[in-house]
């Protein structure tokens, strides 16, 4: 049996003498407890106090002092911390304010930046001076009489994957100014001109066996003669000190068309047995011999039987405008042999 409502609604002690009172007015009336209580119910008054958004700091450390628990909530943070700092840049119209463009090597790099300047400056000295080289055991090194503490090495296609892949390093570099994809091949045979422990020229050779000769407008024929008939002493005297004046031979502008358009050779095919497919000298070290060495090595040492090969067996590959000026140089005529490199 469950117990009756009005067991569970007792009233209190300090209303106890008017409780009875009115349960004796009433119980004529009612004699249900319940109706007594509903007359005579308390009321419960609740009040909330608004808190502040922001603890006082007072009541922080009391309550962190009390728990630990709290305090490690409610500690106060700490604003010593090192700040990291960004260097930021302003673009008020520059050209190259993305990525730089360098005139000398070709690369792009970005200003400002650490890791990308470094990497330019690093590539930069490379493409100037050439690429470290310290030497082999084994290399086939030619030495030059004219040229102190140089030598030339000549790798081919049997040597080891540690000459070849010294090869293609300098054949990327070859790629910044020459182009790419086209300038080696398996049968070529490579010569590298090696001073200071650096390799400062290359020379890309592979055998044909025709090629054409290059017709050359009169204004260059014109022009070798006046240079042959006419040329200025580059040596001064005083006294008896004898100095030497480096001449610094630039291309002519009739050169600059062969860039611009097509070169024009005789139909009739000429027996070649050499063929310099490309060519290449460090910025720095240019105007100083370095290809004309390596093309005369490159005539004693092409063929396995030890003959030297006469100039009129060379033939280069479609020329650039600095290619033809050095052939114009090196030949004595602007009619030098010319062929299609594959």
């Amino acid at each position: 049996m469950q117990a009756k409502i009005n067991t569970f609604f007792k009233p209190s002690s300090s209303s106890s003498s008017s409780t009875i009172a009115a349960s004796v007015t009433t119980s004529e009336d009612a004699d249900d407890g319940l109706t007594v209580w509903e007359q005579n119910r308390n009321v419960i008054v609740n009040t909330y106090q608004r808190r502040s958004a922001i603890p006082d700091r007072s009541e922080v450390l009391k309550k962190g002092s009390s728990s630990s628990s709290s305090s490690s909530s409610c500690a106060p943070k700490n604003l010593k911390k090192k700040r990291s700092y960004t260097q930021f840049y302003l673009e008020l119209g520059q050209s190259d304010f993305l990525l730089r463009h360098c005139d000398v090597c070709g690369v792009k790099y970005a200003p400002g930046d650490e890791s990308d300047e470094k990497n330019h400056r690093d590539f930069h000295k490379v493409f100037m001076n050439g690429i470290p080289f310290k030497g082999w055991l084994n290399e086939k090194a030619f030495t030059m009489p004219s040229f102190n503490k140089s030598r030339i090495v000549m790798v081919s296609e049997n040597d080891s994957p540690a000459h070849r892949n010294k090869v293609q390093e300098v054949v990327k570099m070859m790629e910044v100014e020459l182009g790419e994809d086209w300038i080696l091949h398996q049968h070529c045979k490579v010569y590298l001109f090696v001073s200071s422990q650096r390799i400062s020229g290359c020379l890309v050779a592979e055998p044909i066996k025709e090629a054409f000769k290059l017709i050359a407008p009169p204004d260059d024929e014109r022009q070798l003669k006046k240079q042959t008939s006419s040329s200025p002493s580059t040596s001064i005297q005083f006294g008896n000190v004898v100095l030497q004046r480096e001449v610094l031979k630039r291309c002519r502008a009739s050169d600059d068309r062969v860039d611009n358009g097509a070169i024009v050779c005789e139909e009739e095919a000429k027996p070649a047995i050499c063929g310099i497919r490309a060519i290449w000298v460090s910025p720095s070290n240019r105007r100083k011999g370095i290809a004309t060495q390596l093309i005369d090595t490159t005539r004693e040492s092409f063929c396995n039987n030890g003959c030297t090969l006469e100039k009129s067996q060379l033939a280069f590959s479609q020329p650039s405008s600095m290619g033809r000026s050095f052939g114009f140089s090196y030949f004595g005529t602007s009619s030098f042999l010319v062929y299609k490199a594959p």
